[in-house]
């Protein structure tokens, strides 16, 4: 499945910042038993979990961007860089953590980038992972193929009001879609 196919998911989770902490948790306990020296957080969402995991573990937390959005809309196809991974990892444990392995592509593109700067060793980690992502990451606290919202994608403020994230919206619709297309 190629990411954001919003119209193929179905079923919703709802993720709250009560939910997140205690998927955090679990997160941080996998990584600590990989023996986790440093964290590469994917920005922007995947610094929620990555921060956690960091202060949890009391290790170094290095953002990094890799995105396909500019200005919060999807326009490239495959991840491009922004945010390189830093020298400081060289010899380390190295953690790359985000919010969603949907694709799984951020994540193998970040994880090629730690070991070419001489990560002793890289684990892919996600707060929660769909089953088609490829390469699956090694450590994930949640696996579902619904559509997941993050609280901190549930309320976005446009125009000076909290209004829903419209990427969310335009999931459901479709999501809503593609389930009274099913029925008979």
């Amino acid at each position: 499945m190629k990411s954001y196919d919003y119209a193929h998911r179905q079923g919703v989770e709802e993720i709250s910042w009560e939910r997140f902490a205690e998927l955090s948790a679990l997160l941080s306990e996998k990584l600590a038993q990989a023996g986790v020296e440093v964290i590469l957080g994917i920005a922007r969402a995947g610094l929620f979990p990555a921060a956690a995991a960091a202060a949890a573990l009391r290790c170094e937390l290095f953002p990094v961007r890799v995105t396909r959005r500019l200005k919060d809309r999807v326009i490239y196809t495959h991840p491009v860089w922004k945010v390189d991974v830093p020298d400081e990892i060289a010899g380390k444990v190295t953690a790359v953590v985000d919010e969603i392995a949907d694709s799984g592509e951020t994540l193998a593109l970040v994880a090629d980038r730690a070991r070419q700067r001489g990560a002793r060793l890289v684990l892919s980690a996600a707060l929660v992972t769909h089953s088609w992502a490829k390469p699956f990451p090694e450590a994930y606290a949640l696996q579902t193929d619904v559509l997941v919202i993050f609280p901190w994608d549930r309320q976005v403020l446009i125009d000076g009001r909290w209004q829903p994230h419209p990427e969310i919206v335009e999931a459901l619709r479709l999501q809503d879609r593609g389930t009274q297309g099913a029925q008979p």
